[in-house]
């Protein structure tokens, strides 16, 4: 059985983030008072975040597109998606820190610091499977693949790609 494509992935997890990250975005603005402080700092840097993911996105999506291999008939992939879980696990480690620093008193930290957080990851969510899915959709159209993520693939050492020179059934 064949992985789901590199396009799908990139669509359901990026739904996944973003889901994940507008549902606690919405929490933290409903219920606790303090993560609407700095309004103008949260604003600007999403704009920031924004900005760096319409330049760099693309770019390294590319990059990783130039970098794959074919499949070879046969050949068992055995790369397993990354589980939907993990995506809102990883942003709230990534929020907790702050919140927990501007508890303790710690300068520029606090529950606005983690809204930051999570709408940054509702904006990475989103250009992951708006915008990136959409890149690779063009790419797969030019070229006649399917790309696949194959064993190896991890956050911090990147995307491995491979690609079946057929249409999947």
């Amino acid at each position: 059985m064949q992985p789901p494509s590199y396009r799908e992935r990139l669509r359901v997890e990026g739904l996944v983030l973003a889901g994940a990250g507008a549902l606690t975005s919405a929490l933290l603005l409903a219920g606790v008072p303090e993560a609407s402080d700095r309004a103008s700092s949260t604003i600007g840097q999403l704009a920031g975040v924004t900005l760096l993911l319409a330049v760099l996105s693309p770019l390294a999506a590319r990059r990783a597109l130039k970098r794959v291999r074919p499949v070879e008939p046969g050949e068992q992939l055995t790369g397993q998606p990354t589980a939907l879980w993990k995506p809102p696990l990883v942003m709230l480690v990534l929020a907790t820190p702050f919140v927990v620093a501007g508890e303790l008193g710690v300068a520029g930290a606090g529950w606005d610091a983690g809204l930051r957080v999570t709408g940054g990851c509702l904006l990475v969510g989103l250009a992951q499977a708006l915008v990136l899915e959409r890149l690779v959709a063009a790419d797969e159209r030019r070229t006649r693949r399917t790309y696949v993520r194959l064993p190896g693939s991890s956050a911090s050492r990147g995307t491995t790609l491979g690609f079946f020179r057929h249409e999947r059934v």
